[in-house]
């Protein structure tokens, strides 16, 4: 998948694509064709930088709803002759998501484009999740007949309908279609089940990996089998250092953590960082700055999980390195460290925000550590990261951070972030927002009356309203 095309922040088009709340309140306020055309570019060409973890589906399907937008270009955009090459999912998921929430609004437009597209597109799985969560017993039921001439009657179709039922996210359809008296639909059904069971048993019949009873040298030639595969096995060997070492094997395990082949050395740099060894970062300054990449990031990760105080005590003295190591260390000091290092925390996010720009992924901890330490004079480059960053996952961590330290955040920021597509900043927004603006107690009283908002958004709008509104 390309990288997507984020246009400039203070655009319509580019609000909407961040999901920021006054991306909806630009749109309502602009020329309808103009908000329902930059609403559709987003819908059908995906923002998101991770569109596994951010959410736009119900920002967007809320924004048809004020809008009275139609669904034809999403109709084209499903059902183009497009969907028969390009058959990975970020390219319908976020468009059958919106129509899902849509039908949960009683649209039932959406509703039938999501079974036309069950029935025959490619992403039908994600379309049936939607309407499992949606859609009537009978509605689901008239979709076994299509969904199961997808898979052949001959082994190779049938072991595909078994995998199929077995990692399907919403098991609803499934079990209603087990139901059918007919040999084609619920026989063959309930024949998928019972293999995909198997299946499961099966492979915890085979586990792969250490028994009972390795060395650690067999831990140690593991994590380095794993590596020339590539799989990263460090964590886990660690974790099996832990079972199996005991005190007489850590002259082997610091040897193998200075100078053993890079799968054994990144193991045994994570086992003695978990445990605390004196030793530790002594190696994981060396290994740092190693010339395999690999062994590097693995020291690198194994100091950013350390707590205690050598290792805050360590990371005051890298900060200042110019290398991933010095970025780390700032992490762990905006993680845990104290009120004498607000001004290191600061100094760090000063300079990724400088030399990385707003998307950089070291923000996150170090917003994090603004705010947990309350650093006051953070707010203006928080500020500039909440405008420009087109991660809607950063953006609410930062408008918690602005909570703690931005003293014009309740009558500023927090007032759109009512309407923002993270659940997580829509709660912060309804425990910080000043409830004195109109527009915040309409806001407030509409999340709470709505089905489709999160619990916990609601109890910070109830735990509002009670005290502050009258509703």
């Amino acid at each position: 998948m390309f990288d997507p095309v984020i246009a400039p922040s203070g655009t319509l088009l580019g609000l909407l694509q961040r999901g920021r709340g006054d991306g909806t309140l630009h749109a309502l306020a602009a020329p309808r064709a103009e908000a329902l055309a930059a609403l559709n570019h987003c819908v059908l060409s995906d923002p998101r930088q991770d569109w596994q973890v951010e959410n736009r589906s119900l920002y967007y399907a809320r924004l048809y709803l004020d809008l009275h937008g139609g669904l034809t270009e999403i109709e084209t955009h499903l059902f183009g002759a497009e969907d028969h090459f390009d058959t990975e999912e970020n390219r319908t998921g976020l468009a059958l998501a919106v129509l899902g929430h849509l039908a949960s609004y009683g649209r039932q437009d959406a509703l039938v484009l999501l079974r036309r597209y069950a029935a025959t597109g490619t992403n039908w799985a994600w379309a049936l999740d939607e309407l499992a969560l949606r859609d009537d017993d009978a509605g689901l039921r008239s979709l076994a007949g299509p969904v199961l001439a997808r898979f052949p009657a001959t082994p190779e179709g049938d072991a595909e309908l078994a995998s199929a039922v077995r990692d399907a996210f919403e098991p609803r359809p499934w079990r209603l279609w087990s139901e059918d008296q007919r040999d084609a639909v619920g026989a063959r059904v309930r024949a998928a089940q019972e293999q995909g069971s198997f299946d499961r048993w099966q492979r915890q019949m085979r586990p792969s990996g250490p028994r009972p009873g390795w060395s650690v040298q067999a831990v140690f030639d593991w994590a380095q089998e794993g590596l020339e595969r590539g799989a990263v096995l460090h964590g886990p060997a660690a974790r099996c250092l832990t079972a199996v070492a005991g005190p007489d094997d850590r002259p082997v395990i610091v040897e193998a953590a200075r100078s053993g082949p890079d799968g054994a050395r990144c193991a045994a740099l994570h086992y003695l960082a978990e445990a605390r060894d004196p030793a530790v970062l002594d190696l994981i300054e060396a290994a740092a700055g190693s010339a395999s990449r690999t062994v590097a990031e693995a020291a690198v990760s194994a100091f950013e999980r350390m707590c205690g105080d050598a290792a805050v005590d360590r990371a005051r003295g890298w900060v200042h390195r110019p290398d991933a190591l010095g970025a780390a260390a700032a992490g762990v000091l905006a993680c845990r460290g104290g009120a004498q290092d607000a001004l290191l925390v600061l100094g760090a996010l000063r300079e990724t925000v400088r030399a990385e720009g707003p998307d950089a992924t070291a923000l996150y901890t170090l917003v994090d550590g603004a705010g947990r330490l309350g650093i006051a004079c953070a707010a203006p480059v928080l500020r500039h990261v909440y405008r420009e960053t087109a991660s809607s996952q950063l953006r609410g961590r930062t408008a918690r951070a602005l909570a703690a330290t931005d003293p014009t955040f309740p009558t500023g920021f927090a007032v759109e972030c009512l309407w923002d597509c993270e659940e997580t900043t829509r709660e912060v927004a309804a425990l910080h927002a000043e409830t004195g603006d109109v527009r915040v107690a309409e806001r407030l009283r509409r999340l709470a009356a709505d089905p489709a908002e999160e619990a916990e958004v609601q109890t910070a709008v109830r735990n509002r309203i009670g005290p502050d509104l009258q509703v």
